[in-house]
């Protein structure tokens, strides 16, 4: 059995994708530097800034990874919508007194709007950020964090996530790992202990989630 749930953010409980590889294309194309499907997915379930960090030497030395990220995060303009049945995914563990929280890659600040935008704060224990770890996905720091914060042992922590680096952070944290094939094909998330095509087919405890 499982005490707590931890998830992702992007793609995972927002269907925000679509609209980062967008900004990330649009950003590459500003600075006239060649982008491939494989660049762009390099991105996924990633600290921006650590990817843009590699990047680096096609950009030349003219602006900073800070801003960078600020550019491209300019360009992310439109709304996210939430992934089906996540609310209601997080509002069954919520009623049930499972404690819930989110781990993303992303920064406090672009997590605290999406997260507010699809009204599911007030059922969070935790928010952990890229600001919160030295190192993002596929680290695990930021799932031990989440397991040591809510006191679930990691074996007894469940973790949500669309991203194959979400996906190895999570089981390099020692916790049980669910994914959802929201940006990934089932085979780029067989590391998973469980991959399913959507929360219709998650209930919890999760044992009972295997799709029939």
């Amino acid at each position: 059995m499982h005490d707590a749930a931890l998830f992702d953010l992007d793609g995972t409980l927002v269907n925000t994708e679509p609209r980062s590889q967008a900004a990330w294309s649009r950003l590459f194309s500003a600075h006239q530097v060649p982008c491939d499907d494989r660049l762009l997915k390099s991105f996924a379930g990633r600290p921006g800034k650590q990817v843009l960090a590699e990047q680096r030497h096609l950009f030349g030395e003219v602006h900073t990874i800070e801003e960078l990220f600020a550019e491209a995060m300019s360009y992310a303009t439109l709304p996210a919508e939430p992934v089906p049945g996540a609310v209601e995914m997080l509002r069954q563990l919520h009623e049930r007194g499972v404690p819930v929280g989110v781990v993303t890659s992303g920064t406090r600040d672009y997590a605290v709007g999406e997260l507010d935008t699809i009204g599911v704060l007030p059922l969070l224990s935790l928010l952990i950020t890229a600001e919160d770890v030295r190192n993002g996905k596929p680290d695990p720091e930021g799932y031990l964090a989440g397991c040591r914060t809510l006191g679930s042992a990691p074996e007894r922590t469940v973790v949500f996530e669309d991203a194959p680096a979400g996906v190895s952070a999570a089981k390099a944290a020692g916790t049980f790992c669910v994914a959802v094939t929201t940006t990934q094909p089932a085979a780029a998330l067989a590391a998973a202990d469980l991959v399913v095509d959507g929360f219709a087919a998650v209930r919890w405890p999760i044992f009972a989630g295997r799709p029939e």
